[in-house]
């Protein structure tokens, strides 16, 4: 046997070991999403196609199921193994790196102006419908705190924008859809110039007045849409609809920070996991009724998979929008003019090439030098490099 041959097989046997001792670490965590729904037999719940695909992708993420690839260091020769990610926007696991990229694209849209954060909630009344139907309520949530804040607007005499990010989620995961609208403080005029906000108080508009228009337009919508259901719009108008609003933003940067925690979350992260067993699952959430009152619940594993299902969204449902003069056709041909107007720096990003360090020696590259397919243990390895030499 060639010395290249016995170099072959050592690292193929090492690769073996590696993914063993991965599979097995990885089993024992036992305290995310994803062992939850490997513990609950998915296609025997009343799940649909597109929620039971969607389960099944995340109780897979980052195991041999999706494949993965051995990294070496170029500095210790450290070997180390990396399965696979699912990708998939409802996954705990995955939105770090989008969430970044998003983050950056949206630093070069910023203006030198106060930013508002507004939440528009729906109430519980229309939960039904939005099980039912989430594309229609959610589409229709979208409009119609846009609408509201556009009317708004126009009677100052200025084009407002708005960045709207749709959660279905409460800390229990209960329903509860709302959206996080980040509204710059003034607009365009009709002449396209920069206009500041008129009121001088700390908000942007009065919220009690929000609140009833934006209602009367929901339910405007609703009917477009032939629901005229007369008891479930009599129940709508009994109750004030919330329009949330908080102080402005200190700067740009502040908004930045703050979008960096909502753009992306999904409806319960890992942290929040205490403890899995092949029953149970038992997590930590905060009471809001209460003062914010860090609370733990115990739910079974099916049940959790229920509620979790309630906040997959619909195939290609666009859960992050822009508005008015934050959106993409106002930003081809007008951003740019009004930035410069305002004096902003213009900020231009590049695309990064990421590199993976060693967490052997904190020195060196991971350069991949082999990957396998969506199998385990895999039994043939595809080497992109030459073997790491048996010296």
């Amino acid at each position: 046997m060639s010395a290249n041959s016995r170099t072959k097989n050592r690292t193929v046997l090492w690769i073996r070991y590696l993914l063993y001792a991965a599979g097995m670490q990885a089993r024992s965590k036992g305290r995310s999403v994803a062992d939850v729904l490997r513990a609950v037999s998915l296609s025997t719940q009343n799940f649909t196609v597109h929620q039971e695909k969607t389960l099944r992708a995340l109780s897979y993420c980052r195991t041999s199921a999706l494949g993965g690839h051995i990294d070496a260091c170029d500095e210790c020769g450290n070997l180390s193994i990396s399965y696979n990610s699912c990708r998939n926007r409802h996954c705990p696991q995955c939105q770090g790196h989008k969430k970044e990229e998003w983050i950056r694209k949206r630093e070069a849209d910023l203006l030198p102006c106060s930013y508002y954060h507004l939440v528009f909630t729906l109430p519980e009344e229309l939960n039904g419908l939005a099980i039912a139907n989430p594309a229609l309520i959610y589409k229709t949530l979208f409009e119609a705190a846009w609408a509201t804040l556009n009317q708004f607007g126009k009677t100052e005499g200025m084009q407002l924008g708005m960045i709207a990010i749709l959660h279905t989620w409460g800390q229990n995961l209960s329903l509860h859809p709302h959206l996080h609208c980040i509204v710059p403080g003034g607009g365009t005029n009709k002449q396209g110039k920069w206009k500041g906000k008129v009121r001088t108080d700390k908000y942007l508009f009065p919220v009690k007045a929000l609140g009833k228009v934006f209602r009367a337009k929901f339910a405007a919508s609703l009917k477009a849409c032939g629901i005229k259901d007369a008891d479930l719009m009599d129940k709508l108008f009994a109750k004030n609809w919330v329009v949330y609003a908080k102080r402005p933003f200190g700067g740009p940067k502040q908004v930045i920070e703050y979008l960096g925690r909502y753009t992306h979350k999904v409806a319960i992260s890992n942290h929040r996991i205490k403890e899995v067993t092949d029953k149970e699952v038992r997590f930590a959430y905060r009471d809001y009724r209460k003062g914010s009152e860090k609370k733990e619940m115990t739910l079974s594993n099916e049940e959790f998979a229920r509620r979790f299902s309630l906040h997959i969204l619909p195939k290609r449902f666009v859960r992050i929008r822009h508005y008015g003069i934050l959106s993409s056709s106002w930003k081809r041909g007008k951003l740019q003019n009004l930035q410069a107007e305002l004096k902003v720096e213009r900020i231009v990003f590049l695309p990064q090439t990421l590199l993976k360090k060693c967490r052997c020696c904190k020195e060196g590259n991971l350069v991949t030098i082999a990957i396998f397919g969506q199998r385990g243990p895999p039994q043939d390895f595809l080497f992109v490099t030459q073997p790491l030499s048996a010296e």
